[in-house]
């Protein structure tokens, strides 16, 4: 897959939900701390989670559980709930291991300290796939100024290539999206937007444009594609939810984070996720014309099942020198 190292932490921002608004440029959101959320408000809550200070405006959107794990197939994803002993973190590396072959990023930032009433929520969500074939590395050029590698499909391209795109749209030269396919149950979205509204919005708006256009949506021969490599690392802690306690409830949560491990080159995408929470119990051209999809400046990424409705990955680019080492 890729060569160069992930960004710096910090540079992208993790958002709860699809519904989160933010003024940060590069963003992403994974449907991971949702499946925690989940099962804190469905198992021991009971209740949309209300803190008696005031609740933040992203306990509401998490509250709204607007993804669950009906909407990603259960072999992507491992989640767990116990109490937090000296044995629960052997237990959750162990499982990730034997269901993903996979080490956690997580784990060691949890405090293990055990207790009676404390207990942990962890879930891990786990994609590696490869295109429906590889595409062409396109070599280095300009993204907002900036140089990063590329892959995609131009004039020397294999015809066949064009067989793994799907236009979305093509309104015009700034306004377009295509649909990647691949050799899974996943497709993958790439919308051409400076649209800075929350997820959920440029999901939609990107389907509503797509119902809207009856242009040509086979990638023809004069269409060319050219896609950043894309690869990063993030994590957060979602220090606004640390130390509340739940209305009407004895119950504080201590710790709540979520990490983002993600790549995309000319072969496939690799994504990996895990979140965390402990707590205590206290108490859219013609097809003569060609068109250039190049996703030379801010992007989203969409991932999603086939069959499902909503995506279970979305991902804002805005400055490329965060997704790929100079």
């Amino acid at each position: 897959m890729l060569l160069f190292a992930p960004a710096f932490a910090g540079d992208i921002e993790i958002l709860p939900t699809m519904q989160s608004k933010t003024t940060v440029q590069d963003r992403v959101w994974v449907g991971t701390f949702q499946i925690v959320w989940n099962d804190f408000m469905d198992k021991i809550v009971h209740n949309p989670v209300k803190f008696p200070d005031g609740t933040p405006v992203m306990v509401n959107e998490l509250n709204k559980q607007e993804f669950t794990v009906e909407d990603i197939s259960e072999k992507c994803y491992y989640k767990y709930f116990g109490k937090v002993t000296k044995k629960t973190k052997k237990i959750i590396a162990r499982a990730i291991k034997k269901k993903f072959n996979e080490t956690s990023d997580i784990l060691d930032k949890i405090d293990w300290n055990p207790s009676d009433e404390k207990f942990i929520i962890y879930a891990m969500l786990k994609k590696d796939f490869e295109f429906a074939k590889p595409f062409d590395k396109l070599g280095k050029s300009a993204f907002r100024g900036h140089e990063a590698e590329f892959f995609g499909i131009d004039k020397k391209s294999s015809k066949e290539l064009a067989q793994g795109v799907r236009v979305l749209f093509y309104n015009s030269p700034s306004d377009y999206a295509v649909a990647l396919e691949t050799k899974k149950n996943d497709e993958v979205y790439l919308y051409k937007t400076s649209n800075t509204k929350p997820f959920n919005y440029i999901y939609s708006d990107m389907l509503k444009k797509q119902g809207l256009y009856k242009g040509e949506k086979e990638f023809g021969e004069n269409d060319e594609l050219k896609v950043p490599n894309l690869k990063f690392f993030e994590e957060k802690s979602f220090d606004e939810l640390s130390g509340r306690r739940v209305k009407g409830t004895n119950i504080i949560i201590d710790q709540a984070m979520e990490t983002v491990k993600f790549e995309m080159d000319n072969a496939g995408v690799k994504l990996k996720s895990e979140a965390a929470m402990t707590f205590m119990k206290m108490s859219y051209m013609p097809p003569e014309h060609s068109r250039y999809f190049f996703f030379d400046d801010t992007f989203v990424v969409f991932l999603k099942e086939k069959e499902k409705t909503k995506p279970y990955f979305a991902l804002r680019v805005h400055d490329i020198e965060k997704f790929q080492k100079q």
